[in-house]
C-alpha cells in the first residue's frame, strides 16, 4: 500500500515535467520547421530537434566528444573545488569576525560585480598558460556565491544555540563544528548549487575566448563556421552538465544535512 502511494506520488511529480519538455519540443519543432516570424524573435535560421540530433550523434561518432567533456569536467571541478575550500574558509571567518568583516569584505564586495569576461584579459597576463587563466575565471565564478551563502548562513544561526553551547563549556573548535557549521550548511550547499552554475557559465566565457578544446569552444567554433545544429548541441551540452553537477550538489547536501528538509510547498 506504502509503496503505490509512493509510485502514485512520483508520477505526479514527473507526469507535468515530462508534458513541459514535451511541449517544449513540440513548440520548437514547429517554430523551426516552418520558419515563424515572431516580430522581434524569428526561428527562420533555427534548427530543428532532428537536425540537433543529427549533429549529437555525429559528435559522438566523431571521437572529439570525450576531449571537449573531459577539458570542460577539469576546467570547472579544479576551480571548483578552490573555490569551495576558499569561500567557505572566508565566509566562516567573515560570518564569526567583526575584525574579519571590515578587513576582507569591502575588497570582496568591489570584485564581485565584476563579470567572468572581464577577467579574462587580467587572467591571461597574470598565469602562463591559458589553462590556469580558464580555470581561475571558473574561480571567479563559484567563488561569490559560495562566501556570501556562508557567511549569510553563519550570521543566521540562532543565538540562543551559541549561547547554550557556551553555557555548557564548548570551545571554539566545538562551537565551530558542532553548532555554527551545522547551523550554517543548508545555506552554504544552496551556495554551492548556485557556484556550480556560475562556474559553468564562467568557464563557457572563458572557453569561446583562449580555449582550445571544451564545450564552450565547440560551440563558439561551431557559430564561426555557422553550423547551427551543433551551436544546439553545445548550449544543450551546457545545459544539461550545469544542471546535473548543481542537482549532484544538492543530493550530497541533503545526505550530509538529514535534519534538514526544506519547507513551505504543498
Amino acid at each position: 500500500m506504502l509503496r503505490g502511494r509512493t509510485v502514485h506520488r512520483s508520477l505526479k511529480r514527473w507526469l507535468p515535467r515530462a508534458t513541459s519538455l514535451l511541449l517544449c519540443l513540440l513548440f520548437w519543432q514547429l517554430a523551426a520547421s516552418h520558419h515563424w516570424n515572431l516580430g522581434l524573435v524569428t526561428f527562420a535560421n533555427v534548427p530543428t530537434p532532428w537536425s540537433v540530433i543529427e549533429a549529437a550523434l555525429g559528435l559522438g561518432d566523431s571521437g572529439k566528444l570525450i576531449q571537449h567533456l573531459g577539458s570542460s569536467l577539469s576546467r570547472v571541478f579544479a576551480g571548483y573545488l578552490a573555490a569551495m575550500v576558499i569561500g567557505i574558509g572566508l565566509g566562516l571567518a567573515i560570518g564569526r569576525s567583526t575584525w574579519a568583516e571590515d578587513l576582507l569584505l569591502p575588497p570582496l564586495e568591489v570584485l564581485r560585480p565584476i563579470p567572468a569576461v572581464a577577467w579574462i584579459p587580467l587572467a591571461i597576463l597574470m598565469f602562463p598558460s591559458s589553462e590556469l587563466s580558464m580555470v581561475f575565471i571558473t574561480f571567479t565564478g563559484a567563488l561569490f556565491p559560495i562566501l556570501l551563502n556562508t557567511v549569510h548562513g553563519v550570521e543566521g544561526v540562532d543565538p540562543r544555540l551559541i549561547a547554550s553551547a557556551k553555557s555548557l563549556g564548548a570551545g571554539r573548535r566545538a562551537m565551530l563544528l558542532e553548532v555554527i557549521l551545522p547551523g550554517a550548511a543548508p545555506s552554504i550547499i544552496t551556495g554551492l548549487a548556485i557556484g556550480m552554475g556560475t562556474s559553468w557559465f564562467c568557464l563557457v566565457t572563458a572557453e569561446m575566448i583562449s580555449g582550445q578544446f571544451g564545450i564552450g569552444y565547440y560551440t563558439w567554433e561551431s557559430y564561426t563556421i555557422q553550423n547551427y545544429p551543433d551551436i544546439v548541441v553545445g548550449m544543450l551540452l551546457i545545459g544539461v552538465l550545469g544542471m546535473g553537477s548543481s542537482l549532484l550538489i544538492k543530493r550530497l547536501g541533503g545526505l550530509f544535512t538529514p535534519w534538514h528538509r526544506p519547507r513551505g510547498k504543498a
